[in-house]
C-alpha cells in the first residue's frame, strides 16, 4: 500500500497548495446534505493525509475523526489542527483493517483516490467492509477513485513541476506507467531540493494506484453491503461520465 513519509510527506501540502479543499468540503457537505436519509454529524475520513478536507469539514459543523496509515502525514495533520484549535482526533489506522473504538459514525469518507493504494480486488473488499462496520445503518459513504476510461487513454507519461520555497526551489518530477491489465499506474516521483546556498537534497516516492470503472466500483461495493446513490464527474454536478472524467465521485448508502 502506498504511504507518503519522510520528506514526501514533509512536502505534501506544498505540493498539493493549490488543491481547493474548502471548496471540495463544501461539494461534500452539499452531498451529506441532500444525500442522507438522516442528519449526519459525526464523520470519519478515513486515508485523510495532513488533515486538509477533515480540517474544512469541521469548520461547516461536522465532528470529524480522521484516520492513515502514514506516521508522518499524521504528524502534519495534528500540527495544522492545532493551529487551527481543531479538535479533529486522528488516528493511525490501515484502512483495510478498520478499527476505531467511536464508531458508528454517520458517514465515511475515502477521498482523493486513497482507495486505488490497497490495489487487489481481496484488499478493497476487506476496506469496504471494514467501512460498512463503521457506518450506522443508512449511513453515507462517499468514495473517489480514479476513472479507468481516463487512465487508459489520457495519462501523462512525465510530468514536472517547480515550487519556490523559502530556501530555493523544489524540483517534482512524476514518471506515471500504466499496467492496463493490472488497471495500476505506477508513479514515481523524484524530489529535488535545490537551495541557494549551493546545497541539494533528493528523495525518491512511489506509488502504486489502482483505477475502476463505473460498473466495476458499483459491483465491489454492492458484494460489500452498499447500495450506490449518486455518481458525479469530480467534484461537479455533472452526472455524465466521459474519457475526460479523472475523478469519480460516488456516494452510496449502508444496507443493513
Amino acid at each position: 500500500m502506498g504511504i507518503y513519509d519522510g520528506r514526501h510527506a514533509e512536502l505534501y501540502d506544498l505540493f498539493y497548495g493549490t488543491k481547493p479543499y474548502a471548496a471540495e468540503a463544501g461539494y461534500l457537505h452539499g452531498l451529506l446534505q441532500r444525500l442522507s436519509e438522516h442528519p449526519i454529524l459525526r464523520v470519519l475520513d478515513i486515508a485523510c493525509g495532513t488533515g486538509s478536507h477533515a480540517i474544512e469539514l469541521e469548520r461547516l459543523g461536522y465532528e470529524i475523526v480522521g484516520s492513515d496509515i502514514s506516521d508522518d502525514m499524521l504528524a502534519h495533520a495534528r500540527a495544522k489542527a492545532q493551529e487551527a484549535r481543531s479538535s479533529i482526533r486522528f488516528e493511525k489506522q490501515d484502512m483495510r483493517v478498520l478499527d476505531i473504538a467511536l464508531r458508528p459514525f454517520d458517514a465515511v469518507l475515502c477521498l482523493f483516490d486513497a482507495i486505488g493504494h490497497v490495489q487487489t480486488t481481496a484488499a478493497i473488499k476487506q476496506t469496504f467492509r471494514a467501512v460498512h462496520r463503521h457506518l450506522r445503518e443508512d449511513g453515507l459513504f462517499v468514495l473517489e477513485f480514479w476513472h479507468a476510461a481516463a487512465m487508459a487513454g489520457q495519462h501523462d507519461p512525465l510530468r514536472v513541476r517547480k515550487f519556490a520555497t523559502e530556501r530555493g526551489e523544489i524540483l517534482r518530477l512524476s514518471q506515471t506507467t500504466v499496467d492496463l491489465a493490472l488497471q495500476c499506474a505506477t508513479v514515481e516521483h523524484a524530489i529535488y531540493d535545490l537551495r541557494s546556498d549551493g546545497t541539494y537534497q533528493t528523495a525518491v516516492e512511489r506509488q502504486v494506484n489502482r483505477f475502476f470503472s463505473l460498473q466495476e466500483m458499483s459491483a465491489l461495493l454492492d458484494d460489500c453491503g452498499f447500495d450506490v446513490v449518486k455518481y458525479y464527474s469530480g467534484y461537479s454536478p455533472d452526472e455524465i461520465l466521459t474519457p475526460d472524467s479523472w475523478h469519480i465521485v460516488l456516494v452510496a448508502r449502508r444496507r443493513a
